[in-house]
C-alpha cells in the first residue's frame, strides 16, 4: 500500500515556518528593506530593487506544461518541487510564480500554491486576500470605469460615444451573471443607461500592466496609455485623458512591491501578479522576476496553463517588453493526463493502458517542437502518480528520447524536494552551457494579421485563422492609429491547441475563429478574442466554495 498523503492544507498546517527576516537573509536582503504583514509575509522595497538594477542576473528556468486536463498537471506544485531541489543540490535558487485569483479558488481549479509537500506557505493566506494587491488592481480599474461614467453624465467634454465604451469594471470572482448588463438605469441622476459588463479581475489590463511594469513612473505612464473608449469621430479616449491615471497608480503604490514568502523547505518564494494565460500574458510580476534573478543564482517561475498560452506569451510578450530569455525549459506532463490525451475517459485513467500514454504523446511532443523551435533547451517532468506503471513511464521517456529530449520521473508532490532531485540536476546540466539564443515566434513588424495567423499556424497546428469583415477592419484600423508594432495575446480555451476544448491530444486540419480584436495599449499588446472565450468565468455546478468552512478557532477547512 502507497503511504498516504494528508490533504495540502493539512501539510501546510502542519509544517514550521521561519521567521520572514531568515528567508530573506538568504537572498541577502536587510530587515529595513522588509514591510512585514505578520510574521511570515513581507513585501519588498521599491528602493532594493532600484539598488539594484545593474547587478548580474541568474539563470532563469521556465516550467510549463502539456495541454491541461481534469487530471491535472502539477506545474505549481512542480515549480516549487524543482526549486527547494535546486536548493539541495547546493544552488541557489528562488521560486517566481503569481498569487491566486479567488474566483477559481471558488469554482473549480483550487488555489494557487502548490500541492502536497511542495508547497509556498502561508498557503491559507495566499490563497484568501494575501496582501490585498488583488483588492488594490480591482479598486484601481473600477475607479477608471467611475471616472469614465462620471465624465460622461458631466457635459461629456471629450465627445465620449457611450455606444463605443470599451472600458467594462471587474470583480475577483467567477460570477456569469455580470457578464453582460444594463448601468445608469433608474433616472439622469444615476448617470446615462448604456450596455457594459464585468470581466475577472485577473483579466483587467490593469492587472496585465501591474505585472509588465518596473517602477512607479512607468506603472502610471502605463496606466494612461489605457484606452477605455472612442468618440462620435471614433478616436481613442485614454485614462490621461480623463487624468486619472495619477490616482489609481496612487491605489497601487504598496500593491507593486513584490510579495516574499517561502516554500515548506524554506525556500525564499516571491508570489505577485496574477494574470490568465488565456486571456492576458499569463506570467507573475516582472519586478518580482528580475529581482529573483539578480538575488539568487537559479530563479524557477511558471507559465500560466499549457505551454501553447502560457510559455507562447511569456517569450513573446514578457521575455519580449523585458529583454530576459529563459535558460531552459521544463514541460510538465503526467501519465494521466497524456491517457485522456489519448481518449481514456477521466473514471478510467486509474487502470493501465500504455497504448493510450503512446496516443496522448502527440500532445506532449507537439509542445516540445514549439519549445525547441524558441531556441530554448527542454526537459520533461513526468510528475508522478501511484497508480503510473513503469511500462507507461517508459512509452513517455522512449517517445522523448526520440526527440532528444530528457523525460525524468519525479515524486516531489509525496517527497519534496528530494523527489526532484534528478530533475533539477537536468536543469543544471542544461543551463551548465553556452546560453539559450531565443527567438521569437514573429517579427515585430509583421502584421497584427500576419502575428496572428504565425501563431496560430506555427504553435497550435492550425491550417488557418478567419474572422468577418467587421473584425478584420479592426486590425487594420489598430494598424493605422499605429499599433501595429506590438505584441498579439491570443485568448484561447486551454483546453486544445484548437479552439474547441473537446478536441484533445494533437488536432489537426481546424482553422481558429476570431471574434474580436482589442489594444491593451498600457499592457503593450494586442487581445485577440478566438472561439468561445468568456474573459469572465462561470462557477461549476458544485463550485469548490460548498465545501469551504471555518470553524470556531478560525481553522479553514476545504481549502485545496
Amino acid at each position: 500500500m502507497p503511504p498516504i498523503i494528508p490533504a495540502d492544507i493539512d501539510i501546510a498546517r502542519a509544517a514550521t515556518l521561519l521567521p520572514i527576516e531568515r528567508i530573506a537573509e538568504k537572498l541577502g536582503i536587510d530587515s529595513e528593506d522588509l514591510e512585514h504583514y505578520g510574521k511570515t509575509k513581507a513585501k519588498i522595497s521599491l528602493d532594493l530593487y532600484r539598488r539594484l538594477h545593474e547587478n548580474p542576473m541568474g539563470k532563469l528556468i521556465l516550467v510549463t506544461a502539456i495541454t491541461p486536463t481534469p487530471a491535472g498537471e502539477g506545474k505549481t506544485t512542480t515549480t516549487i518541487g524543482v526549486t527547494d531541489a535546486l536548493n539541495r543540490l547546493g544552488r541557489r535558487a528562488t521560486c517566481c510564480i503569481r498569487e491566486p485569483s479567488l474566483g477559481p479558488c471558488f469554482g473549480i481549479k483550487g488555489g494557487a500554491a502548490g500541492g502536497g509537500y511542495s508547497q509556498v506557505v502561508p498557503m491559507e493566506d495566499i490563497n484568501l486576500h494575501f496582501t490585498g494587491d488583488f483588492h488594490a488592481i480591482g479598486v484601481a480599474h473600477n475607479l477608471l470605469a467611475a471616472i469614465l461614467d462620471n465624465h460622461i453624465s458631466h457635459g461629456n467634454l471629450l465627445r465620449i460615444d457611450p455606444t463605443r465604451v470599451v472600458w467594462k469594471r471587474v470583480v475577483d470572482m467567477n460570477d456569469r451573471a455580470l457578464r453582460q448588463i444594463i448601468i445608469g438605469i433608474g433616472g439622469t441622476a444615476n448617470g446615462q443607461p448604456r450596455e457594459s459588463g464585468y470581466d475577472i479581475t485577473v483579466a483587467s489590463e490593469v492587472m496585465a500592466i501591474f505585472c509588465l511594469s518596473e517602477s512607479l513612473t512607468e506603472l502610471k505612464a502605463r496606466l494612461g496609455k489605457i484606452i477605455v473608449a472612442y468618440t462620435y469621430d471614433k478616436k481613442p479616449v485614454t485614462a490621461a485623458e480623463l487624468k486619472v491615471h495619477g490616482a489609481m497608480a496612487a491605489l497601487l503604490k504598496d500593491a507593486l512591491k513584490p510579495n516574499l514568502v517561502q516554500t515548506l523547505e524554506h525556500s525564499p518564494a516571491f508570489v505577485h501578479g496574477g494574470p490568465f494565460a488565456n486571456i492576458a500574458h499569463g506570467c507573475n510580476s516582472l519586478i518580482a522576476t528580475k529581482l529573483s534573478l539578480r538575488l539568487s543564482e537559479y530563479t524557477v517561475t511558471e507559465a500560466g496553463f499549457g505551454a501553447d498560452l502560457g510559455a507562447e506569451k511569456f517569450v513573446d510578450i514578457k521575455c519580449r517588453q523585458a529583454g530576459l530569455s529563459p535558460d531552459a525549459v521544463v514541460l510538465v506532463a503526467t501519465v494521466r493526463a497524456l491517457k485522456m490525451h489519448g481518449g481514456v475517459p477521466k473514471d478510467a485513467l486509474e487502470a493501465a493502458n500504455a497504448l493510450a500514454v503512446e496516443k496522448g504523446m502527440a500532445n506532449l511532443l507537439k509542445h516540445v517542437e514549439n519549445i525547441k523551435s524558441w531556441g530554448l533547451p527542454v526537459v520533461v517532468a513526468i510528475n508522478h502518480f501511484t497508480s503510473d506503471t513503469d511500462e507507461e513511464m517508459a512509452v513517455i521517456q522512449k517517445g522523448c528520447a526520440g526527440v532528444h529530449v530528457k523525460a525524468i520521473r519525479a515524486s516531489h508532490w509525496a517527497e519534496g524536494g528530494a523527489g526532484a532531485e534528478d530533475l533539477a540536476q537536468e536543469v543544471v546540466n542544461l543551463t551548465s552551457g553556452a546560453a539559450a539564443q531565443l527567438q521569437y515566434t514573429y517579427p515585430d513588424d509583421l502584421p497584427l494579421w500576419e502575428k496572428v495567423k504565425t501563431v496560430a499556424q506555427r504553435i497550435y497546428g492550425a491550417n488557418d485563422i478567419m474572422a468577418d469583415a467587421k473584425v478584420r477592419q479592426k486590425f487594420k484600423a489598430l494598424e493605422e492609429i499605429g499599433y501595429g508594432a506590438l505584441p498579439v495575446c491570443l485568448a484561447k480555451t486551454q483546453y486544445s491547441f484548437s479552439t474547441d476544448p473537446g478536441l484533445r491530444g494533437r488536432p489537426r486540419n481546424f482553422d481558429v475563429p476570431i471574434r474580436d480584436v482589442r489594444v491593451s495599449a498600457g499592457a503593450g499588446f494586442v487581445v485577440v478574442i478566438t472561439g468561445d472565450i468568456m474573459t469572465m468565468p462561470g462557477l461549476p455546478k458544485d463550485p469548490a466554495a460548498e465545501i469551504i468552512d471555518i470553524d470556531d478557532e478560525g481553522r479553514i477547512t476545504g481549502l485545496s
